[in-house]
């Protein structure tokens, strides 16, 4: 199995990814850092301490009459003063500071010597006399102080810029998962009625190649929807001539149907042939909305758009003897207006209307409100048909899906298209059933 960097669950994220490694990283190397720099000053001091110590143990040594100056306690323990002293016959001769008793050390060269409660950097350079030497000491606390202030000294500017490149490292991270998100969002912005591919401007080099294969996968959705717009747009083309000429022919054959058995079989086959030129008429209006381009927005006078949809389904009322009309604000007032395509919402409003006079019994009535509430306008078509069952209403929306039971000369295929005009006007559609009576209230207004 391979190993993954990215953590599992909701820390499987790249931005975290980049913090969870780098920063314990940068962390790791301020603190390395921070050690190298210390043992490195600790043994340049120390180096230079002990040549220090050696050139002046060798100079006490080549002049005996020279006296070395007193010390005192602050300055050798806190200022790191030399302490020189002159054996003689095993004895201390002279001594610049008389309170430390190191005794002298067996042997040339450095001694590292516990007195006092002090820890002494010690120098021993014996003469040719037994018993006499030189000896240079040096507090061992002044050393090691020396050596932090020296290490803390380099290490600052570190330690300054750590935070800030910690920052700097988050700030990168957040651009690059913003880049990533930015793709999403231009991703999920397709749709099958707008598929563009994704632009590879400022794309990172490593995300490159997902774009791509996102891209190629957008061209084949692209001509996959193409090929069935024109699929169906082609069937309905073919098939509206021979329908047409079926239904003329049962139209000719009408005066020949003479007993009443023959009349009821003729009547179920003209209102198969009706259903199937609708259902044709609706899939050629389907195809076409889904080739065309959006419209751009504009002013609609919403009372005039309804008495125009109103006036062209009139005919379909008055046969079917069913009440349609207009219920809005009085003559006068403030006309109501909606920015939108107007071309899709007259197919929306259309549509709404057209499903309602054929669900709804002859006799019934269809009204089509205009509403203003809060400050936002709403239209509402409303009829006394039979209503949806409650637990189909999400479906109905589905292209060919008729509820079960109710009559109609409906294909299926209405409501889809009225939902797809009104996606695409920015416009919501829901449906509810009426609280007072059996029958169905379509809305629409704005979605945001």
């Amino acid at each position: 199995m391979k190993y993954h960097v990215f953590p599992r669950g909701p820390m499987c994220s790249m931005r975290r990814a980049l913090l969870l490694w780098l920063v314990p990283l940068f962390l790791a190397v301020g603190v390395l850092g921070a050690g190298v720099s210390y043992w490195s000053y600790a043994h340049m001091v120390s180096t230079f301490m002990d040549d220090q110590m050696l050139q002046l143990a060798s100079t006490a040594a080549d002049n005996k009459n020279i006296q070395p100056m007193p010390q005192n306690a602050e300055r050798v323990l806190k200022k790191g003063a030399y302490v020189v002293q002159t054996y003689d016959g095993g004895a201390l001769r002279v001594s610049s500071w008389p309170e430390l008793r190191l005794g002298l050390q067996d042997g040339e060269g450095f001694h590292d010597v516990e007195s006092g409660g002090h820890s002494w950097r010690v120098y021993t350079l014996p003469s040719a006399t037994p018993g006499s030497a030189v000896q240079v000491a040096q507090s061992e606390g002044f050393r090691s102080k020396l050596a932090a202030e020296r290490a803390g000294s380099a290490i600052l500017p570190i330690l300054l810029l750590l935070p800030l490149s910690m920052l700097a490292l988050w700030g990168v991270a957040r651009a690059m998962s913003a880049a990533l998100q930015d793709i999403g969002r231009r991703t999920l912005q397709q749709d099958e009625h707008s598929i563009a591919e994704l632009p590879l401007d400022n794309v990172p080099a490593e995300i490159a190649p997902l774009v791509r294969a996102f891209n190629t996968l957008l061209r084949r959705l692209r001509d996959a929807f193409a090929t069935q717009r024109r699929f169906v747009q082609d069937a309905a083309h073919e098939l509206r001539t021979p329908i047409a000429a079926l239904g003329l022919q049962l139209e000719n054959m009408r005066q020949d149907v003479n007993c009443a058995a023959a009349a009821h079989r003729y009547a179920q086959l003209e209102a198969g042939v009706k259903r199937a030129q609708r259902l044709v008429e609706q899939m050629l209006r389907l195809s076409r909305q889904e080739a065309a381009r959006d419209q751009g927005p504009s002013v609609v006078d919403l009372q005039v758009q309804l008495r125009d949809s109103i006036n062209t389904l009139i005919g379909l009322a008055d046969q079917r003897g069913i009440d349609l009309g207009l219920v809005g604000p009085a003559p006068g007032a403030t006309p109501l207006t909606l920015r939108c395509a107007q071309g899709d919402l007259r197919s929306l409003v259309d549509n709404l209307i057209d499903n309602a006079l054929r669900y709804t019994p002859e006799g019934g009535m269809v009204d089509v409100r205009l509403l203003q509430e809060q400050g936002r306008v709403a239209v509402e078509v409303v009829d006394t048909g039979p209503g949806i069952p409650q637990e189909l209403l999400p479906r109905v929306f589905d292209r060919f899906f008729r509820v079960p039971g109710i009559g109609g000369s409906g294909s299926g295929l209405g409501l889809a298209i009225a939902q797809a005009a009104a996606q695409r006007a920015g416009l919501l559609l829901t449906l509810r059933n009426r609280q007072d009576r059996s029958g169905l209230i379509a809305r629409i207004e704005p979605a945001t």
